[in-house]
């Protein structure tokens, strides 16, 4: 059985993020596509710091997520495309979340990247999740 990666981010980071603690640390495994996904966080303000760590034979992403006086609301998540259900989209009719207040995550053949990323150079994709 695969794991869906996608949808372990989006649930590490909303879990750690709905706690009443202050503590603001996600350690989610790392792949090409984790990585890509955080660097896309990270340029887009949702994450403060981000570290590779290795144990034996396995390699973590530690995350610093922003504490909440830092930024005006929580971190909120969807997942879209699914493995069993797969949502693709043309560059002009990629959604806007929340005007602006939110990032799109697409797939396209030229690797991840947000949804304006993805409209400014005309590519098409499959959606991964939304984040506002």
């Amino acid at each position: 059985m695969n794991k869906d990666i996608v949808a372990e981010i989006i649930t590490c980071i909303r879990n750690v993020d709905t706690r009443k603690k202050n503590q603001t640390i996600v350690q989610i495994a790392y792949t090409d596509i984790t990585s890509n996904i955080v660097q896309i966080l990270l340029r887009k303000g949702f994450i403060e710091n981000v570290r590779k760590h290795q144990e034996s034979q396995k390699k973590f992403l530690v995350l610093t997520l922003k504490t909440r006086n830092q930024i005006s609301h929580k971190i909120r998540s969807k997942r879209i495309s699914r493995s069993s259900r797969r949502i693709y989209s043309d560059y002009q009719q990629i959604p806007n979340i929340f005007g602006d207040m939110g990032i799109l995550i697409i797939s396209t053949s030229r690797g991840l990247m947000t949804g304006k990323e993805a409209i400014l150079k005309k590519l098409g994709g499959e959606i991964l999740c939304f984040i506002w």
